[in-house]
């Protein structure tokens, strides 16, 4: 791919509300990763069950996205 047409993609791409980029930069990961193994995938489908499961029943602590990203920082900054 050219320049020109690189950059007329990542524009585009800028262009996207926040969900859609991340579905992109998702898509386009994935794309790299090595071929599939199934039973990671099979482990990581029971996982995210197992923690539907825990949000559905109460079990799990929620925390709003800025608090999230709060705790995240300083980790960062503790190195």
């Amino acid at each position: 791919m050219t320049a020109e047409p690189l950059q007329r993609v990542r524009s585009e791409a800028l262009a996207l509300s926040e969900a859609e980029r991340a579905e992109l930069a998702h898509d386009l990961i994935k794309s790299l990763d090595a071929p599939r193994d199934n039973g990671v995938e099979d482990a990581w489908e029971r996982e995210i069950s197992r923690r539907i499961g825990e949000i559905d029943s109460g079990q799990a602590e929620l925390v709003e996205r800025s608090e999230f990203r709060r705790r995240i920082r300083e980790r960062i900054e503790r190195g």
